[in-house]
Formats: structure tokens, sequence, C-alpha cells
């Protein structure tokens, strides 16, 4: 009779684990459900394009960047990650028009009290910028530089503790050192400049608030 009822005990533990585990997933399973119900039209697809951009495919990140934009044409998410996408495969002419295009609809429509909006403007011009310094256009990119610091310096502030741990950098460059270092050196004999130095610029990375 004691051994029925430490079996019958074991039973009972058994079950109420397998009832907590599986109302544990329905309540998660529900969770992520909600989310991509609630969710804006295109944040789901353009949450999976910054998973794919931050694991360097690029063509799928685009991929899922164009599926957001077909279901919410003007998100400026996907605006930006395609962008980027575009300019980390060398697609250059491609990728400035998508960071001009970007700045443009911000520009005529962003409203003066959308602080994550102006963050991403700022980030338009500092992406662009790299993208022009990158290909030898050091006046331009200064005045995208300067633009994105004017609009929001603390958006294009440098990338945070993530970024240092992912990359190994414990001193990443920021838009502010480059803008500067930039104007220092377009400021000297032309003979003089030193404005590609390989090992710094490959320390820059894309804003994407």
């Amino acid at each position: 009779m004691l051994s029925s009822a430490l079996g019958n005990a074991a039973i009972l533990r058994r079950f109420i684990v397998l009832v907590a585990a599986a109302t544990f997933s329905m309540f998660t399973l529900w969770a992520v459900v909600r989310e991509m119900i609630d969710a804006p039209p295109g944040d789901y697809e353009v949450r999976q394009g910054d998973i794919m951009l931050g694991d360097g495919k690029f063509e799928g990140a685009i991929g899922r960047f164009d599926a957001a934009l077909a279901v919410s044409p003007e998100h400026r998410g996907a605006m930006m990650g395609r962008a980027i996408a575009l300019l980390e495969l060398g697609r250059v002419d491609e990728a400035e028009q998508a960071f001009s295009d970007l700045i443009a609809f911000l520009s005529r429509s962003l409203a003066a009290d959308d602080p994550t909006g102006l963050a991403v403007l700022a980030a338009g011009f500092a992406n662009r910028g790299i993208l022009r310094d990158r290909d030898g256009r050091h006046e331009a990119a200064l005045a995208d530089y300067r633009q994105a610091l004017a609009i929001d310096a603390g958006a294009v502030d440098g990338p945070g503790l993530f970024h240092k741990i992912v990359y190994g950098d414990a001193k990443p460059s920021t838009i502010a050192n480059r803008a500067d270092y930039i104007e220092a050196q377009l400021a000297l004999p032309e003979d003089q400049r030193l404005l590609r130095v390989p090992e710094l610029d490959a320390r820059q990375r894309m804003h994407k608030p």
C-alpha cells in the first residue's frame, strides 16, 4: 500500500511538471503571437532583417527589408536596413541613393517631437557620410557627419558596450572623432594630408537606431 502511494505521488509530480511546462510553453507562444499581431506592419520583417544584418547575410536581409516595405512602404527601419545591406554588399551607388531617399523622406515628414525619427535621420546622414568617406569623397563625408551631429549627436555617439564585446574593439571610431580628423586634414596643404588610415577606417560601423 505504501509503494502504491509513493507511485501515485511520483505520477502526480510528473503530471504537475508536465502541466507547468506546457503552460509556460503556451504563454511563451501566445506572447510571440501577440507581438506579431500587435506590432505595426513591417516590424516583424525588419527584426528578421536586422538579425540577418548582424549575421552578415546581406542578401537575405535585403529580402526581409523588401518584404517589410511591401506592407509598409514608409517603414524607416526597413529603409535604413536596406541601405546598410546594400553598402555592405559593395553596391555603393544603390546604397547612396537609398540613404539619400531616407534622408529626403524624413526631412519632409518628420515631426519635431519625434526623437526616434530624429535619431534615424541623424543615423542616415552618418551612414551616408561613412559611405562617402570610404569612397574618398571626404568633403561630402564631413558635411554629412556635421549634419548628423547637429541633428542628434547622442544617436551617433559611437557603438556601445555590445559592439565593443562583439567586435573586440575597445575604442571604436566615432562620427565626431572622424569629422574632427577630416576637418584638420583638409586644413593642411593637399600634399600633407592623410585621409585614409585603413586600420582606423575599419572601426567605423553603421548606425541603426
